[in-house]
């Protein structure tokens, strides 16, 4: 098939462009720049790469027109973020590809209630990115519900890999929590401890989305969770992250007023947004419809991430 991949250089088109190569189809990888993608495979030499800025296409109304004239088989989008820019992408897609796959996130739900959370179930979300990415899953169900295109929506969670920083056991992305873990220091922690993060490897999702292009018929009108097939509290991460580099953990829990009178309000705003969602999901339904697999856990995603960030000089701690 001729597959179109938007963001075909980002997190998960990285790890996805090479497996649909390798899968023996035709890939078309659409990106805002030229930059290289995360991880370097020798498949990217069969791929035709487009730079195209889709906001400013979207804005202007000539984005859905673009993707359909490449004349594929499936979209894969990976980069949608708002209901407007969703549906225009439908109708201009409509009655020209056969499968249309869009990549949400598990923040369509909010604050956990029941776990593990199961599509069509979870709390409202708030926040813009969660609200919007919801209205999308739902559009697109109805949207092959009433007969138009053929949808499926995948939802990963945190997603790491090597390449870019990971959701660390604070929720945020302050890279001196790595630092404070690695040399034994006391590490401030909010609230309880318990709360929950469920990260996925990039090449996982990955897989997930080579599976539902390989069974269209199996997940049109589907969203499914995709994400690593356990969460993980803040306390248990901290501590498998420590002994990576054979310390122990050393939390002093604070409340969340504490925290942020030392934390920067950016660090602070993130952790919160993580942490008051405290989200573990369920996987059975991508388990059972495709057979998905994750190969790492959430521990081992991140300290893929690591290994990365430290080999790279990104990233300094006291002890490799």
């Amino acid at each position: 098939m001729r597959i179109v991949v938007i963001g075909g250089t980002g997190h998960i088109g990285s790890f996805l462009v090479p497996r649909l190569v390798r899968a023996g189809h035709e890939v078309v990888s659409v990106s805002r720049g030229t930059r290289a993608p995360y991880a370097e495979a020798t498949e990217w030499e069969h791929v035709e790469r487009l730079v195209v800025d889709r906001e400013a296409e979207d804005e202007a109304g000539t984005f859905p027109a673009r993707i359909a004239a490449l004349g594929c088989d499936v979209v894969i989008d990976l980069v949608c973020f708002t209901l407007p820019s969703a549906e225009a992408l439908v109708e201009g897609l409509r009655g020209h590809v056969g499968h249309l796959l869009h990549c949400g996130s598990i923040w369509r739900y909010g604050p956990s209630a029941v776990v593990p959370i199961v599509e069509g179930g979870g709390t409202p979300p708030f926040g813009e990115y969660g609200v919007e990415k919801d209205r999308i899953a739902r559009m697109l169900q109805q949207e092959t519900a009433d007969g138009g295109l053929v949808t499926t929506s995948l939802h990963p969670g945190h997603i790491v890999g090597p390449g870019w920083a990971p959701v660390n056991p604070l929720g945020n992305f302050d890279p001196d929590v790595w630092r404070i873990l690695a040399a034994g220091e006391p590490l401030r922690v909010p609230g309880l401890g318990a709360e929950m993060l469920h990260h996925v490897h990039a090449d996982d999702v990955a897989q997930a989305f080579e599976l539902a292009v390989a069974h269209r018929d199996r997940v049109a009108g589907e969203d499914l969770n995709v994400t690593s097939a356990s969460a993980i509290t803040v306390r248990g991460f901290a501590e498998a992250a420590a002994s990576w580099f054979g310390r122990s953990a050393d939390l002093a829990p604070v409340t969340w007023e504490e925290f942020r009178s030392t934390t920067s309000r950016e660090h602070a705003d993130t952790s919160w947004e993580h942490l008051v969602r405290s989200h573990c999901v369920s996987i059975e339904k991508a388990r059972s419809l495709l057979g998905y697999a994750p190969k790492h856990t959430s521990t081992d995603a991140v300290r893929d991430a690591l290994r990365w960030l430290v080999a790279n000089d990104e990233l300094d701690v006291p002890s490799p």
